[in-house]
């Protein structure tokens, strides 16, 4: 058993060092400008009430790999300098995305986000919900900062399209069939949304071409896509957690790609009345059991893979028309580093 517990924490050191060399190299052409959005980032996570304060540090401890404000900058940075009107977007947006993270807590009466204790069990659900009301008034402060009308168009949109995404998630659970189109209209919304809107927004303020923008928007939605499929895939992929599969996701009543294509499949008719209760927030911990483990003998999870490796190569072709510079290296590996991170 202490042998065991060794290799995986190996494995699991081995897998933090991958990723981090990966992530360094992305971040290399944008080292200065990425230091200089985490200043003002953090600057923003501090207030003089002392309870407002406490949640806010809270959240600063949990500034992560910074995905997005990265392909913000990169996207700028390809047209030109990321100025401080880039920085003050990438917080904005960074902002607005905290702020749903916080309330979607609060929804789901989760006690947890990435491993660490969410806003609400560390307070409560009314004070969660005022700290996440707090960090969308800071986001279009910042949005307001940039002095660029279209960004804060853009930061107002995106605040739709979250809560829409959340609603429709909602909705689905009434529905009684089960199919992929349901499945990508909420992951459009949840996430491609918040990837396609820094890519958007970093290269707007940069003074590209619109036929230019409409290129990075397109490869920032394609790749949120792709983020979206890949974490999916971890509740099934023994390497997220290096134990066994999970099954959170049908837990909170959620059905991702490799259950939705499993139950899909003709004859399959037993286990997708199962997913729909699973949906329906009726299915026991047995049940989300027998179901994880059907989606992957049925290839539920290699047909994820197929899904994220095709929309990995459409986005690919979007950077086409930009010259080889590094940062345009950077864009791919980021792009690869999506589709293939173990955590």
């Amino acid at each position: 058993m202490i042998r065991q517990i060794f290799v995986l924490l190996h494995d699991k050191r081995n897998i933090y060092h991958i990723m981090n060399e990966a992530l360094s190299c992305i971040r290399k052409p944008i080292e200065d400008d990425l230091a200089r959005y985490r200043d003002l980032f953090l600057q923003s996570l501090s207030h003089d009430n002392p309870l407002l304060d406490y949640a806010l540090r809270h959240l600063a401890k949990r500034t992560g790999k910074m995905m997005r404000p990265i392909l913000g900058i990169l996207a700028a940075r390809a047209f030109g300098q990321a100025d401080d009107k880039v920085l003050h977007a990438m917080v904005s947006l960074e902002l607005l995305h905290t702020a749903s993270l916080v309330h979607d807590d609060v929804l789901d009466q989760s006690d947890q986000r990435r491993g660490q204790q969410s806003v609400n069990a560390l307070m409560n659900n009314t004070q969660a919900v005022l700290v996440g009301d707090y960090l969308l008034s800071r986001a279009l402060e910042h949005a307001a900062l940039t002095g660029d009308v279209r960004v804060v168009h853009a930061v107002a949109r995106l605040g739709n399209l979250l809560a829409d995404g959340e609603l429709l998630q909602i909705y689905n659970t009434s529905l009684t069939e089960v199919e992929e189109e349901s499945y990508y209209k909420v992951i459009e919304r949840k996430t491609a949304s918040l990837f396609s809107t820094v890519a958007y927004v970093g290269s707007l303020l940069a003074g590209a071409p619109s036929e230019h923008i409409d290129k990075l928007h397109n490869f920032g939605r394609i790749l949120g896509l792709c983020f979206q499929i890949r974490d999916d895939i971890f509740d099934y992929n023994s390497t997220a957690d290096l134990g066994k599969p999970s099954g959170i996701d049908m837990k909170e009543g959620k059905l991702t790609l490799p259950i939705i294509a499993a139950v899909m499949k003709p004859g399959n008719d037993a286990e997708r009345a199962l997913a729909l209760k699973v949906r329906a927030g009726e299915a026991t911990d047995q049940t989300v059991a027998f179901l994880t483990q059907f989606a992957i003998q049925q290839g539920g999870v290699d047909y994820a893979y197929q899904a994220m490796e095709r929309l990995s190569q459409q986005a690919l072709s979007e950077l086409d028309f930009l010259p080889e510079t590094p940062v345009k290296d950077s864009l791919i590996e980021y792009l690869n580093f999506v589709a293939q991170r173990d955590l």
